[in-house]
């Protein structure tokens, strides 16, 4: 949008709803490394204060532009990442408009009204999870959402993990390769997963918090914090090596009590 900006004679951007727009940095520093591991346990009311503070410092409002203002607190939905939109609107080169309420010819009606003439339209709808190579018996993903323990393990099927199906605030890089240190221990047998009825009662206490943390939406159902995440891998891994260390301990105690017996 912004790139069709510098060549069009005007660019539109239509929106569903409100968004945050973010800089891409911020104090120098790309803005998702301003969070800290530390910053990441701090209560969220505490943390939106502080990063609402960073931007209406460095960009003002999104009324100041002529945007609508978001109909969600910051933090509750995915933002907008851009250096460039804010100034190419307030350069007079991108239109914020509503959304489509129809499409007739070279022409585009939106909600209020307005029409405008067309001659490229780009639909960014987002994105529909499938697992095309997999039958709907093995997974499936009705409304995005993906039934997994700590978003890799199928309590169904055991043995079928997934890498990096999730969607962080920050670099999913990190996140995959603790998720893959985490199944690597698993299948060596350095660790053991919970039992299929503990991995669904996580997965429905997580999915009820992220539903109160986020709008809701459908792509937000395999959203994750970037560092409380990352911790609960960490403690994942460490519990797996516990549950088996624990397994051992009481299967040597009942071989023990057998051969009391005999």
């Amino acid at each position: 949008m912004r790139e069709t900006s510098r060549v069009s004679r005007m660019t539109y951007l239509a929106m569903r709803r409100s968004a945050h727009v973010i800089p891409k940095y911020l104090k120098g520093s790309p803005t998702d490394e301003l969070g800290t591991s530390l910053t990441s346990r701090l209560p969220l009311a505490v943390q939106r204060a502080l990063y609402s503070v960073l931007l209406r410092q460095a960009q003002g409002r999104m009324e100041d532009y002529g945007l609508p203002r978001p109909d969600h607190k910051l933090l509750e939905a995915h933002p907008t990442v851009s250096a460039e939109l804010l100034s190419r609107i307030g350069h007079g080169r991108v239109k914020p408009k509503p959304n489509i309420a129809a499409l007739e010819g070279d022409r585009v009606r939106f909600v209020d009204g307005s029409v405008e003439q067309i001659d490229r339209i780009v639909y960014c709808t987002g994105y529909r999870i499938s697992f095309p190579f997999l039958s709907e018996d093995v997974i499936s993903a009705a409304d995005n959402r993906v039934p997994l323990y700590r978003r890799v393990v199928s309590p169904e099927r055991p043995g079928l993990y997934f890498i990096g199906l999730v969607q962080p605030l920050g670099a999913i890089m990190p996140l995959a390769e603790a998720q893959s240190e985490w199944v690597a221990d698993v299948l060596e047998g350095g660790a053991a997963l919970p039992s299929a009825r503990e991995m669904r009662r996580v997965i429905e206490r997580e999915d009820r918090r992220m539903q109160k943390r986020y709008v809701t939406s459908k792509r937000h159902t395999i959203q994750v914090d970037y560092f409380p995440y990352l911790r609960a891998v960490a403690r994942e891994r460490r519990r797996g090596r516990g549950r088996l260390v624990a397994a051992g301990l009481a299967r040597g105690s009942h071989e023990l009590r057998l051969s009391g017996r005999a």
